[in-house]
């Protein structure tokens, strides 16, 4: 393997891993992610004889200050400063891609790519980064220990350094050589990862995380999900979408065996009590710190967590920072990432129509615990008097015929309950859904949606069925959440999918509380992920393996660790063994052993075939030996051609300097290259040189420099 092509791929894939863990981070939007991705494609495909083209001499500096223009002028237009310092780190290292010239150049792209991996932990540390991090392990050493061999050669080449023989020490031939390094060398190197990774596993168990940086300040996401908002606007239909996007992960007790693929779950974020026509709102806005006690969060009362049921939730970044809860939820326990010790790590927040919120210290979601009732009690059961009328309340301009559309359909009814069970029913069967509903443009869109088109998504069936109650007297609020989720076979939870964000109606019933009706059609409000087939597998697998990247790592805390140590400590019997592992069968052990003793002995056999193939150590010791006597013998031909007045040049090469002489036909020409012939073939080829050969040499080299030449007349001649 040529050095030069090795060292330029081994630095190639370290850039190329410090990038991505920056663009893994999730700190890029979309469209900068692809314009990193295609400028370091484009840096890599540069060609080095392209790099060292005389017109291209001062790009590096420009494209520099461009860049750093182009991001100067983002931070006077109020973008994120963070943002603005990650785009410009990895702009840094494409430029240094596309334009380096030595190796000088290569070890700053290879300190860039450090540096890169070590923001990538600040900023993400995902399952992404944590591949990044192994390939950087592995490529590191040989990278590092190859661009110290080139700067070492370009030094010597730079001072002017010269071989034995006098020739100055050609560069291009070294990198282009097989020699330097071979497949042992890489092996060696990269096997290095092994103690590092070790020393650095060590340290990750004994410090856990303590705390997040400061420099990962909340930002807002941009986009509104189908069904969960802060606002539910119907006539902005254009940015509704189905992104299968994971928005947060399940884990629900007592699930039958098989687990049902898909789980119909009215995840609630808020309620939305005010419309006017077009939208909902909520008519009141204000926030206040939950009521706690100690870990625990109570929703209405505090639950009771000897019976009550625990469902755990890892909610990934959203916006606006809702907690999402089950209809039955009677309270909930905080468990931020990287949390220390045992207490409650964010704060969590009240605000209208029974919605939770927290304030999240960086980008790294909630997690989360909820306890169910086990009597499957609604969770808000209160409706004060003096609040009674907002949940009434109709927008003026509001078309006579809708309150007459709903008059008929609960006809002969007269209790709530019954009256909101048939306009459900009617809207489920009587209506489309349907994603793109022409309505959002009319000006009555809710009468346009139940008169004229008829189709629309679950904001329209959820509008409906909250108007037309109210126009009966029965207050209703319009919520907007999370559908379900879809059984991760891998990770053995539930996950949910922003294209699983839905809309639905709570409606209070006297004595009862606010009940939950999704007139929404049930085959197009359940969630639509694919069950089957290989994207479905290889989805599964991936996001299982994100959960336990997560959980174990991003998230080791404190808490962790404590676990890690009981967990290795002595069982009942005395061992090492983890509590919970048996010993393992004797059948077992048998099995290992012959397995190691299996690969010893073809390790074995393997290197007595390499030793059989290589020279004996005597023929080895042989060649070094007259390679080393052929360069003192040419340098006593080197000292006899200068007294005979036919020096050679340093820059001259032997083989040349001794052919011009047999072309001039100098007197010492033929014998001067033969003993030159002798010289290489002892150095470069299997020429050994024996006493009596050596002895011979000397003799002939004497002869030369004795004999008297002539030289001005066979020049002259």
């Amino acid at each position: 393997m040529r050095f030069g092509f090795v060292h330029r791929v081994m630095t190639d894939a370290l850039a190329s891993l410090g990038v991505l863990a920056l663009v893994l981070s999730g700190q890029f939007n979309r469209w900068v992610s692809a314009a990193i991705l295609l400028g370091l494609v484009a840096a890599l495909s540069v060609r080095e004889s392209w790099q060292r083209h005389p017109a291209l001499r001062h790009l590096d500096t420009g494209a520099l200050l461009i860049v750093l223009g182009v991001q100067i002028g983002r931070v006077l237009f109020d973008a994120n400063v963070l943002d603005v310092l990650v785009e410009f780190a990895a702009a840094l290292q494409i430029i240094r891609l596309a334009t380096r010239k030595g190796a000088a150049h290569d070890q700053q792209v290879i300190v860039l790519s450090l540096l890169h991996l070590i923001a990538g932990t600040v900023l993400g540390g995902g399952l992404g980064y944590g591949l990044c991090f192994i390939g950087v392990l592995i490529v590191a050493p040989g990278a590092l220990v190859l661009s110290h061999l080139r700067r070492e050669v370009e030094g010597n080449y730079r001072q002017g350094a010269r071989d034995r023989t006098g020739l100055p020490v050609d560069v291009p031939r070294i990198l282009r050589s097989r020699r330097v390094v071979g497949r042992s060398f890489l092996a060696v190197t990269c096997l290095l990862s092994i103690p590092i990774f070790a020393f650095t596993a060590l340290l990750f168990v004994l410090f856990p995380r303590v705390g997040l940086s400061l420099l990962l300040m909340n930002r807002g996401h941009a986009g509104r999900m189908i069904g969960f908002s802060g606002r539910v606007d119907l006539g902005e239909v254009g940015v509704l979408r189905s992104d299968p996007t994971l928005t947060m992960r399940i884990e629900m007790p007592d699930l039958p065996e098989p687990p049902p693929p898909r789980l119909t779950l009215h995840l609630r974020g808020t309620a939305l009590d005010s419309y006017d026509g077009r939208a909902w709102t909520q008519s009141e806005s204000w926030k206040r710190p939950a009521e706690t006690d100690g870990t625990l969060i109570p929703i209405e009362h505090y639950p009771d967590v000897t019976t009550d049921k625990v469902m755990r939730a890892d909610l990934e970044p959203i916006e606006p920072p809702v907690v999402f809860l089950p209809q039955n939820a009677t309270g909930m326990r905080f468990r931020s990432r990287g949390q220390f010790g045992i207490e409650s790590p964010l704060p969590p927040f009240r605000g209208p129509e029974g919605e939770f919120r927290y304030q999240p210290l960086d980008e790294r979601g909630l997690k989360y615990e909820i306890f169910l009732s086990t009597r499957n009690v609604p969770t808000f059961r209160r409706l004060p008097a003096a609040e009674r009328p907002r949940y009434l309340a109709l927008p003026g301009d509001m078309p006579d015929r809708i309150r007459d559309l709903a008059a008929q359909w609960t006809k002969g009814l007269t209790l709530p309950l019954d009256r909101a069970r048939a306009i459900e029913a009617r809207l489920r069967t009587d209506y489309r859904y349907d994603l793109n509903s022409p309505s959002g443009k009319s000006k009555q869109p809710l009468d346009d949606f139940l008169f004229e088109s008829k189709r629309g998504h679950c904001e329209y069936y959820s509008t409906a069925m909250a108007v037309m109650l109210r126009t009966l007297g029965v207050p209703t609020r319009n919520v907007t959440g999370f559908i379900g989720g879809t059984w991760n076979r891998f990770g053995h939870f539930y996950a949910v999918r922003q294209g699983d964000a839905h809309s639905w109606v709570e409606v209070f019933v006297d004595e009862q509380g606010w009940l939950t009706f999704d007139p929404t059609p049930p085959g197009d409000s359940a969630p639509r992920s694919e069950l089957a087939g290989a994207w479905a597998y290889v989805r599964d697998f991936l996001e299982a393996s994100s959960q336990r990247w997560d959980r174990h790592v991003v998230g080791y805390d404190l808490n962790q660790q404590v676990s890690l140590f009981q967990t290795l400590t002595r069982n009942r019997n005395g061992s090492l063994l983890p509590r919970g592992m048996t010993r393992p069968r004797p059948a077992v052990v048998a099995g290992f052993a012959l397995v190691l003793a299996a690969g010893g002995f073809g390790y074995w056999y393997s290197r007595r075939r390499v030793r059989h193939r290589l020279p004996e150590p005597g023929e080895g010791a042989a060649k070094s030996r007259s390679a080393l006597l052929a360069t003192e013998l040419y340098e006593l031909l080197d000292g006899a051609m200068g007294a005979q007045g036919v020096s050679r040049s340093p820059g001259t090469p032997p083989l040349l300097h001794a052919e011009t002489l047999k072309a001039l036909d100098h007197p010492l020409g033929s014998e001067i290259l033969a003993l030159t012939e002798i010289y290489l073939e002892a150095r470069f080829g299997k020429e050994v040189i024996t006493d009596e050969l050596r002895r011979e040499f000397e003799d002939r080299v004497k002869a030369v420099r004795t004999k008297p030449a002539q030289r001005a007349a066979s020049l002259s001649a």
